[in-house]
């Protein structure tokens, strides 16, 4: 049992990585969980079944292109309609494009930031009122080191990441009032499918190296820290960037 048991969590991105990560330990800790994803009905009923089978007392699932613009505000009622309640939302997905600054086209920057930002922010919008009328609500969003340092042929995820920090303080400073807790974890390196891809192991070699503790961080660690964001030991904290990188960003 966890303080957490009976809250419900709508999770973005939730097919896999991190987000499913989130899903699963939020599950194992009694949450029932709403699970968003751009994957296909195999990846998330695969993840559903994880999910119950670690304790969360109902698990739903929807997928949802967060590319449209309407699709984060239509997720959220979705959510909503079949949980009948939303506690925690943590907003995860994200894509990340490898160019130079040079070649980036404007079709690039319409989607990584409708991804990566618009969405996070206009699913937040839609769920305050819900969070408002129950008392209360954890929002985390999940931003990154490169939020707050510079990554070469990174940069509109660069300036998603970064704006997702400003957002969780802008948010914090408006809601936290009325007892909704804003945060942002900010991960470094993490060995996700998605991070080893492209990747080869040279490369990889070497950016373990880059990092003081020696080593890639797991998506298991990043949802540890959501949970204790979502959890009644963060209490105090918001509007806070919380950052889980093996010491990457202090040298």
């Amino acid at each position: 049992m966890t303080d957490l048991e009976g809250k419900v969590a709508v999770i973005t991105g939730a097919s896999r990585g991190i987000g499913r990560a989130v899903a699963e330990r939020l599950a194992g800790g009694g949450v029932a969980v709403y699970l968003a994803a751009e994957g296909t009905a195999e990846e998330l009923s695969e993840v559903a079944a994880t999910c119950t089978a670690a304790g969360a007392p109902r698990v739903e699932w929807g997928l949802h292109d967060l590319s449209q613009a309407a699709v984060p505000a239509q997720m959220i009622e979705a959510a909503h309609r079949k949980m009948g309640r939303i506690d925690i939302l943590v907003n995860n997905a994200g894509i990340r494009i490898r160019k130079a600054f040079c070649e980036f086209t404007p079709e690039d920057y319409d989607r990584v930031l409708a991804i990566n930002l618009r969405a996070p922010f206009f699913a937040s919008q839609a769920v305050v009122p819900i969070m408002l009328a129950q008392g209360g609500g954890r929002i985390v969003h999940m931003s990154s080191t490169l939020g707050m340092v510079a990554s070469r042929f990174a940069a509109l995820y660069n300036v998603t990441k970064g704006g997702l920090l400003q957002l969780t303080r802008t948010m914090a400073l408006e809601l936290s009032a009325q007892n909704i807790l804003v945060n942002a974890v900010c991960p470094g390196p993490i060995a996700t499918e998605g991070f080893i891809a492209g990747r080869n192991p040279g490369e990889l070699e070497q950016r373990a190296r880059d990092v003081p503790i020696g080593r890639f961080g797991t998506a298991e660690e990043v949802a540890g820290v959501v949970a204790f964001l979502c959890s009644k030991d963060a209490a105090y904290i918001a509007g806070h960037g919380l950052v889980m990188d093996g010491g990457y960003v202090i040298h």
